[in-house]
């Protein structure tokens, strides 16, 4: 026996139920685990009438009903399965509650037999030959209607993809052949023209020059051949840039036709909404690290009518104050962006008060996963250890540092990695009062145990190489302790002793792994260990231990935790956490 239909589409939607019948029971289902499941979910089980016998008139028109239901929607399901030969009985059932008993025997599932795949339009042949090799459902599959219909639209999505954003489905048809648990395939696409990319038509802007736009689509360049991630990326760097609210990156619209050329050119559309020019934003907060805290920030996006980025702003916190002001250039067709800022701090830290300007020129640029920033700054300070005599340093340092991100989401650090690299030189000769060498490695890694627990590893080593760290500012040494560092001792309180006050060290090093359970989508439960110190030998860089428990909570702006750490060096328990509070 043969039969043939186009897009085998199972009408598993339940259309009107048949009136509620009083004191109804359940129907019993009898079938194999592989379909039961399916069976049981979809079909109208509980819709049996009570009293099966003769004389009960109107049960008997409502189980015919029934019965003629069941055997209609029970091949229709098995047949999105690829069931398409089974054997159904409806009989009385057994047993105190009577009803009715389906017995359902599905058959042999139908296989894949031959695939016919037809690829019209300016197609090149190795292009048109990998697209019929990676079909994804193959001769010798079993067949299902949802694995049909995902290698129907893969396969168009393929097209689209690259090339031919104008392809189409014109037919797809699954001839089945139930002697013999066989369904053959035949499928057309027109691929049509090839595209490329044609004038950019930018609108939406008001305030920015075209000029501005062209920045980010390098991509677009008229002529280039189409490609769906490339208007993908576009339309991301435009959103995530400061300047637009709302993007839109598409072409434009064109005439699809089979017969036309192999290419055809078309115009992209962009469409736009800028951003407000000026932001203030306030804040207050806390922290275990540097107490409380308020702040205030500025952000104009349009600096000097240039499309510049200024973000300046003042953090007043009980062991740190400090002013700042960063100037952001658009960035070039590359993607590279260039920047400069200038930095006024005092602290007051573990006993070591600190007065700094700095001047800092950087260029950040985006390469594959990983970013890279070059960048030269000159540091001014004041050190004012308690209990010791008061210095000034002073160093001009060139750098360079690669940031490295794999994570689902930046915000939530429990599963993914992330790598920090970075390197500094500063010389006598080069306006500095000491030469030396920094280096700096920065490793996390989260990784999930099931659903509910999930591990936290993360390093840091640092060293600085030099004659000795006189002349070097501290922003230039290492320090250790607090609540991102090893938990359990005071903010930067580990370094070196120098009167009553802490200071930095030419080495660090440190290390933590931390255990979390989930109670819930918010709220989890982690314990942790931490070890770490800086010193100024690495012969004596003994490692202070920390361990605890905490609480997590998944909150709108990233996790936020509270720990309760003891110190077992200083032999000292100490609450950890930060919170932070914008109006």
């Amino acid at each position: 026996m043969r039969f043939r239909f186009s897009d085998l589409r199972a009408i598993v939607a339940l259309m009107a139920a048949i009136s509620p019948l009083a004191a109804a029971a359940a129907t019993q289902l009898q079938a194999p685990e592989a379909v039961r499941e399916l069976l049981l979910r979809h079909l109208p089980l509980a819709d049996a009438p009570a009293d099966t016998s003769p004389a009960a008139a109107p049960d008997a028109a409502a189980r015919v009903a029934l019965e003629r239901r069941l055997r209609k929607e029970t091949g229709e399901l098995l047949a999105t399965e690829g069931y398409f030969s089974p054997q159904l009985s409806l009989r009385d059932g057994a047993g105190r509650d009577g009803g009715l008993l389906l017995q359902v025997e599905p058959g042999p599932q139908a296989v894949i037999g031959s695939v016919q795949i037809e690829l019209r339009g300016a197609l090149a042949d190795g292009r048109r030959q990998q697209l019929i090799d990676g079909w994804a459902l193959p001769s010798g599959a079993g067949f299902r209607q949802s694995a049909w219909d995902d290698a129907k639209q893969g396969l168009l999505r393929e097209l689209l993809a690259v090339d031919h954003a104008g392809a189409r489905l014109l037919s797809s048809q699954a001839d089945v052949e139930v002697d013999e648990a066989r369904v053959n395939l035949h499928l057309v696409y027109d691929a049509g023209p090839r595209y490329r990319y044609g004038e950019l038509r930018i609108s939406g802007l008001a305030r920015y020059p075209s000029a501005l736009v062209e920045r980010f689509c390098e991509k677009l360049r008229p002529g280039a051949p189409y490609r769906q991630d490339d208007l993908l990326s576009v339309q991301t760097s435009l959103q995530n840039s400061a300047y637009f609210s709302s993007v839109s990156v598409e072409l434009a619209p064109g005439v699809i036709s089979a017969d036309g050329p192999d290419d055809e050119t078309l115009p992209v559309l962009i469409g736009l909404r800028e951003r407000a020019p000026f932001r203030v934003a306030l804040g207050a907060g806390a922290s275990s690290n540097t107490g409380a805290r308020v702040e205030a920030n500025f952000h104009n996006r349009d600096f000097l009518n240039r499309a510049w980025e200024l973000n300046t702003g003042v953090r007043l916190e009980q062991l740190r104050q400090s002013a700042y002001a960063d100037v952001f250039l658009p960035p070039d067709r590359a993607q590279r962006r260039d920047s400069f800022g200038v930095l006024v701090d005092q602290s007051d830290i573990q006993g070591m008060a600190t007065e700094k300007v700095a001047f800092a020129v950087s260029r950040l640029e985006t390469v594959g996963t990983i970013e890279r920033r070059l960048g030269l700054n000159w540091l001014h300070e004041k050190q004012t250890p308690e209990g010791a005599q008061e210095t000034t340093n002073r160093a001009l340092t060139a750098t360079v540092g690669w940031l490295w991100r794999h994570a689902e989401d930046p915000l939530d650090p429990a599963e993914g990695i992330v790598a920090q690299l970075q390197f500094g030189a500063s010389s006598k000769a080069l306006l500095s009062d000491q030469n030396f060498l920094r280096s700096y490695f920065r490793y996390s890694q989260g990784v999930p145990l099931g659903k509910r627990d999930g591990v936290l590893l993360r390093g840091e080593v640092g060293a600085t190489l030099a004659p000795s760290r006189d002349g070097i500012p501290q922003d230039d040494l290492f320090r250790a302790g607090g609540s991102n560092s090893v938990r359990g001792y005071a903010y930067q309180s580990l370094g070196v002793q120098q009167g009553t006050a802490t200071l930095g060290g030419r080495y660090l090093l440190t290390l933590s792994a931390e255990y979390t359970h989930w109670i819930d989508a918010q709220w989890g439960l982690a314990t942790f260990v931490d070890a770490g110190n800086a010193a100024d030998d690495r012969d004596v860089l003994n490692l202070a231990l920390g361990y605890g428990l905490g609480a997590r909570w998944k909150s709108p702006a990233g996790p936020l935790a509270v720990d309760l750490a003891w110190g077992q060096r200083d032999q000292q328990l100490r609450v950890h956490f930060s919170l932070a509070v914008p109006f």
